[in-house]
């Protein structure tokens, strides 16, 4: 485990430069492993596609059904957005919420 950690060293330091408000935001996997899961539900159910269109347009709209979904934004995002506009405030355009 731990040569594991000195092999990737160089990507896991700059996650530390981040405020804690966004490293929690980043670092919360639970929402994209539940995405992960139900992709691959749905792929594994479908089996075998004729072209990569119509794997692409199944993978479509089971992300926009899964997106339907979703009612509220992570618990600590606020926080995390407003760290993004400061760190970022020549890419970060802000949302109406």
């Amino acid at each position: 485990m731990a040569a594991g950690w000195r092999r990737a060293w160089a990507h896991v330091i700059p996650f530390f430069a981040f405020p804690p408000a966004v490293r929690k935001v980043i670092y919360t996997t639970n929402a994209i492993e539940s995405v992960n899961a139900r992709l691959r539900k749905i792929i594994k159910t479908r089996g075998h596609f004729p072209s990569d269109e119509s794997a692409t347009k199944l993978i479509w709209l089971a992300l926009r059904n899964i997106t339907a979904e979703w009612s509220r934004a992570s618990h600590d995002w606020k926080q995390a957005m407003n760290q993004f506009a400061v760190l970022y405030a020549e890419r970060f355009t802000e949302v109406p919420v």
